[in-house]
């Protein structure tokens, strides 16, 4: 009787829900196998796959493949809610190779990923339904979202219901700011970025749909973020800039550089430069930490203007001999190149940035991450002759011109300045590997041309018509590090001086060329003291080195081989052997013949 109540109260126990992070699981996994460098790595689901289906027992048949479905019935492990997981995954990150891999646009390439992104929907539909029956309510909210998230990614792809897109992308960002404000505070941090991602695809969809105030040129700031999640939205973006820089591109008609006005009447330079200038944007725009971010922005603009140098070019191949159309394409390329440069400069100043941060790192004793050298002066010193190539590059070109301006030449006299502060930081960095070296005088001298450098482009910046802030306080700190470094250097070449001086003095005091001095000296190591009870470590704290043995045996006098002069040799008279010698008999008739014709 008991034994059978016990059976039913078994029986209406609820099943135990599951419980797993969703967010949390698919972000690590992304994050440890490729999807940071934005690599696809489907090949990893794959194999998660296989495991799951091997540690499960759950196997298509053998030989033949037979499709087994999971249902709620199926789900008697957490594993089975994984398998549904990693296969949304792993149909996504197809998607995303896909995208990332398809250059320009490909009918077939493009049904392919949607078709792979309908599939990555359906097993979130999937996981959604299983988890509300199997897994707790956090789980289910979490399956949820996700759910909403592919349904979503989905909608952007086609491009037609942005209205019904608009409304998965807010449920699952509803969501998530739910599930953001509980939990440890990894699963937090991880909620608000996906909250974030989620904002940036909402104004996209707004601004599809009419709802938003925003212009083409608005969705700039979009473009900068990076994560999975923007993936998609990326080449959406690009679409909506490419039309908004064509409506731009008709009311665009001159180029104003240094005061001059220059017209650009090809439309593809038009949309070459407008896309470069909207670039020179999101660079200001982009948090001066972001150098990773900053770099490739750098390399996007490069493209751009080398894209409207190239169709410059090719008007000019066109333009034949009018005198008039030449003079003003050549000084659009004139300008074009000049913003080129100045942009290069830019970014190689960039890499000072960097490389300045690696060597005070250096100088601290700090190691560097994974992968990376240590630091040294010599590659500042390069970084350095190569801004100072390119500021002399752009002077040449800006004063190239036949006419010259009150703005030409300002901007000539600021070029100067900088190329100074260049050759001050050039000298400051070189005395740096020069005290490295020991070789104090020459890093001595090379600090002070670097002051040098240094007070005269402050003296030059400080009577331009635009005063540079920014520039004008890195000349003045690296003045005020010269003076620093002249007196440090100073201090150490006397130092070293001092003590080389000691050190020879001490060593020819301390000659001594008697015979107990050598003998004592030869009797010094352990081996010639294995009979006498005497310490050859030298007392306690004492900075001698050990005489344990000599390495390389002292010389020892060993005698000499006798020299012998042999002079009788040359008044000896020796008997002659010619009586001796067999005499040589002459062939006659036939025989010397036959010795002729064997010659």
């Amino acid at each position: 009787m008991a034994a059978a109540a016990m059976e039913v109260d078994g029986a209406d126990r609820p099943a135990a829900k599951f419980s797993f992070n969703v967010l949390q699981l698919i972000k690590t996994a992304q994050t440890q196998h490729g999807l940071r460098l934005g690599d696809y790595k489907r090949r990893y689901c794959t194999a998660r796959l296989m495991r799951l289906y091997k540690s499960l027992n759950f196997k298509h048949g053998r030989g033949k493949y037979v499709k087994k479905e999971i249902s709620e019935a199926t789900v008697t492990d957490v594993r089975y809610l994984h398998v549904v997981l990693y296969s949304s995954e792993r149909a996504w990150s197809y998607a995303m190779e896909i995208k990332s891999t398809t250059a320009g646009a490909n009918a077939r390439q493009q049904a392919h990923l949607i078709r792979r992104l309908t599939k990555a929907a359906k097993w979130g539909d999937l996981l959604n339904r299983l988890c509300s029956e199997k897994a707790d309510s956090r789980t289910g909210l979490e399956a949820l979202a996700y759910a909403e998230h592919m349904r979503g990614n989905l909608l952007l792809e086609r491009g037609t219901d942005w209205e019904t897109a608009l409304k998965k992308f807010k449920s699952a960002r509803k969501v998530y700011d739910e599930l953001g404000k509980f939990g440890d505070v990894e699963n937090q941090v991880m909620c608000r970025q996906r909250v974030e991602e989620l904002d940036s695809i909402i104004k996209f969809c707004m601004y599809e749909m009419g709802r938003s105030d925003l212009k083409g040129s608005d969705l700039l700031g979009l473009t900068t973020q990076e994560g999975p999640a923007f993936d998609l939205l990326q080449s959406k973006l690009e679409a909506v800039m490419a039309e908004a820089r064509t409506q731009q591109a008709v009311s665009m008609t001159e180029l104003e550089w240094l005061g001059r006005k220059f017209p650009v009447k090809n439309p593809k330079t038009r949309v070459c430069i407008l896309k470069g200038q909207e670039l020179q944007k999101e660079l200001v725009a982009t948090a001066s930490n972001l150098t990773e971010k900053k770099l490739s922005v750098f390399d996007k603009i490069f493209i751009a203007y080398q894209d409207a140098k190239r169709h410059i070019r090719d008007d000019l191949a066109v333009a034949g001999t009018a005198e008039d159309v030449r003079e003003e394409l050549n000084g659009l390329d004139r300008a074009v190149s000049s913003i080129l440069l100045q942009q290069t400069i830019e970014r190689n100043l960039v890499l000072v940035t960097i490389a300045k941060a690696r060597w005070v790192r250096a100088q601290k004793g700090l190691r560097e991450e994974k992968g990376e050298k240590p630091a040294k002066p010599e590659d500042l010193v390069r970084l350095f002759d190569t801004l100072i190539q390119n500021i002399t590059d752009l002077a040449e070109l800006v004063t190239s011109g036949r006419e010259t301006s009150a703005k030409i030449i300002s901007f000539a006299k600021d070029l100067d300045a900088r190329r100074l502060g260049f050759q001050a930081g050039r000298c400051y960095y070189l005395s740096q590997a020069y005290n490295v070296a020991a070789k104090f005088p020459e890093a001595y001298a090379l600090t002070k041309r670097a002051q040098e450098h240094a007070e005269l482009a402050m003296n030059i910046f400080r009577q331009s018509v635009v005063l540079d802030e920014v520039v004008l306080q890195e000349l003045k700190t690296l003045a005020e590090d010269c003076r620093a470094q002249k007196c440090l250097i100073h201090a150490r070449g006397v130092m070293e001086e001092q003590k080389s001086h000691d050190y020879v003095q001490k060593g020819i005091g301390s000659l001594n060329l008697s015979k107990d001095a050598v003998k004592k000296e030869e009797a010094g190591y352990l081996l010639d003291k294995l009979d006498m009870f005497e310490s050859v470590l030298g007392p306690a704290g004492s900075k001698e080195q050990p005489r344990i043995f000599q390495v390389l045996p002292s010389f020892q006098a060993v005698p000499c081989r006798p020299i012998v002069l042999d002079t009788a040799l040359i008044a000896i008279e020796f008997p002659s052997l010619e009586g001796r010698l067999k005499k040589e008999e002459k062939a006659t008739g036939f025989l010397k013949k036959w010795s002729l014709f064997g010659r």
